[in-house]
């Protein structure tokens, strides 16, 4: 059977730039099992499934997988879907501006900014649940990824559906020079139950805030090259390490260079910690999926 099907790249408007995220956008009639194959055989980061909401809040439900396993909720497919959707013309938000996803974490509200240089897209960041690392855990990281890291503001899991390991680096440079042991990183994951590591560094000049590196192989993704809720969770860990402003903020993130991509990551927090993750994203791929 044929399913219409698009890969979006995110946080870039610039095609083979960003992170992207293959959608299938009529897979009522695929099973999970085949879902799986088809994410494995993409090979991304992240393959999406759109189907007919089951909650009548919702405009769209959303199944998200890796090359090894479903997602509860994923930043950059919830974007490049949505873009996929509205591009498609499927699905007419029925809120001006805004759309609603229905997927294994919840809803999510998606906004939708039509800008003279483009569309914008941003989503709110579910509700974050974080727990502080302990000492041994901080050492065996310290270990794996070959550096001191931030024990002032200690590493620590924020879980907002996928469940990220976030650890504050020196400086923007430690960051881009990071070379993770891989292997032990996997293993690391599959004990602590997360789904991977996001680090971030402050750029000392520029219009960039931080530049932040997204990594996950136990999920068959060695290094994210764009990371929507990894991006949204270090957010969330600032405000509650007390490293954002109180009254909240607006920032720029950087991320991929380090796989040759350049993504641009906007976050906002406002004076209550929520968060909201957008950018830019661009159609690369459009056809026809067989299966």
């Amino acid at each position: 059977m044929n399913h219409s099907y698009e890969v979006v790249d995110v946080f870039t408007s610039q095609p083979l730039r960003g992170n992207p995220v293959a959608v299938v956008l009529d897979a009522q009639d695929l099973s999970s099992e085949t879902m799986q194959t088809i994410a494995r055989w993409t090979n991304l980061s992240e393959t999406t499934f759109v189907l007919p909401p089951t909650d009548m809040q919702a405009d769209y439900r959303l199944r998200i997988f890796t090359p090894r396993s479903e997602l509860p909720f994923a930043g950059h497919p919830t974007l490049g879907s949505a873009h996929a959707i509205l591009k498609d013309g499927r699905i007419a938000p029925r809120h001006p501006g805004r759309l609603i996803q229905q997927c294994n974490v919840g809803l999510v509200e998606v906004t939708v900014d039509e800008r003279d240089s483009g569309r914008e897209l941003s989503f709110r960041l579910p509700p974050a649940r974080i727990k502080t690392l302990n000492p041994d855990e901080v050492f065996e990281l310290e270990r794996i990824v070959g550096c001191r890291v931030d024990t002032l503001h200690a590493p620590a899991t924020v879980d907002v559906g996928p469940v990220w390991v976030i650890a504050y680096l020196a400086d923007a440079t430690t960051v881009l020079d990071l070379r993770p042991d891989l292997a032990a990183l996997a293993a690391f994951e599959r004990r602590a139950g997360v789904t991977g590591l996001t680090v971030f560094g402050r750029h000392e000049q520029g219009g960039t805030a931080i530049e932040v590196r997204t990594f996950a192989p136990s999920c068959g993704v060695d290094e994210d090259p764009v990371c929507g809720s990894g991006n949204g969770s270090v957010a969330a860990y600032q405000w509650a390490q007390h490293i954002l402003p109180p009254g909240g903020c607006e920032y720029l993130a950087t991320q991929g260079r380090r796989v040759g991509r350049d993504g641009q990551v906007k976050v906002r927090v406002d004076g209550q910690g929520h968060v909201r993750i957008g950018g830019a994203c661009v159609s690369c791929v459009e056809g026809v999926l067989a299966v």
